[in-house]
């Protein structure tokens, strides 16, 4: 008999300490949600008890231990959380997404929304998206499972990583091309949507749900809106050759050569506007949060650097 946890949660929320699943895990236990949240370490537990949820540490690559955590739920948000500094990213990706999808079968919960990405209808030339294509056809092949797969643009967290440079050069780098439109979106917006989806469970078979947030971006005007705000107006974006962007992230950043590959090879998608939404834009896929209302956050970041 596959063993489980005392009691039961009404929806499960794995990676609660992420960016997503944190904001996820708040706006359910505010909704008066039920909530068990699976964090990856025992000291980030006394945190989300501390919320209400029932938390639970373990290893997400173990399917016995997520189907524990997946049983009586009514809903799971799932969600292959990454790590830049293992030396064969795919395979680890594979692994933690073969662990969910037994987990799923083994548990028969039967609602699930699963974090993917643009570009997920892509099986390569996309980068590190690429495993997020083979998660996806995973939990396509799952019987009885309603399954609404989440496809957001770039996170506009990611520029928390420019801060450094920012204050340190003067710049902010990278090496997608400085005109090339990128869908960008704020994760709160993703989680908003993930949260509704969990608690109303209206949806049978498979569903794709873009975001794009509320226009595309380049690089270039994503630069000038974090400026305004840490009032530095004439701040620059600079584009770096796909060589020298791999060499900081695996000598300063600490990503292995595998994951900085495959990262400089998702910045190329962007540039080449593979990474776009296949529907276009509609009121069903444009979120709410500009990119000036993010980079006020940025910019209390960037002071508490100081």
């Amino acid at each position: 008999m596959m063993p489980t946890l005392e009691g039961t949660a009404m929806i499960t929320v794995m990676g609660a300490t992420g960016n997503t699943g944190r904001k996820i895990t708040e706006l359910l236990l505010e909704a008066g949600e039920e909530v068990r949240a699976l964090v990856r370490s025992p000291e980030k537990l006394a945190e989300f008890d501390a919320l209400g949820a029932k938390t639970v540490a373990g290893d997400v690559r173990d399917a016995d231990y997520l189907a524990s955590t997946f049983a009586g739920a009514d809903a799971v948000y799932t969600l292959t959380a990454f790590d830049p500094t293992l030396p064969d990213y795919h395979a680890d990706q594979d692994r933690r997404g073969e662990a969910i999808a037994s987990a799923i079968r083994e548990s028969g919960v039967r609602h699930v929304v699963a974090l993917s990405a643009l570009g997920g209808e892509l099986a390569s030339g996309n980068g590190f998206i690429a495993s997020l294509h083979r998660q996806e056809r995973r939990l396509r092949a799952l019987d009885r499972v309603n399954l609404m797969i989440l496809r957001p643009g770039a996170f506009y967290e990611g520029f928390y990583a420019a801060l450094d440079t920012i204050r340190h050069e003067g710049v902010v780098v990278d090496s997608v091309a400085p005109e090339a439109k990128v869908p960008m979106i704020a994760t709160a917006d993703i989680a908003a949507v993930a949260a509704g989806a969990l608690r109303e469970r209206n949806w049978s078979g498979v569903m794709v749900r873009e975001l794009i947030g509320p226009r595309d971006l380049t690089y270039t005007e994503a630069a000038s809106a974090i400026g305004a705000a840490i009032g530095q107006p004439d701040l620059q974006y600079v584009q770096l050759p796909d060589e020298e962007l791999v060499a900081i992230l695996t000598e300063a950043a600490g990503f292995s050569p595998d994951f900085a590959t495959l990262f400089v090879e998702f910045n190329q998608a962007l540039s080449k506007g593979r990474l776009h939404s296949l529907e276009g834009r509609t009121e069903s896929n444009t979120t709410p949060t500009e990119f000036e209302e993010f980079a006020a956050e940025l910019a209390y970041a960037y002071a508490a650097m100081a």
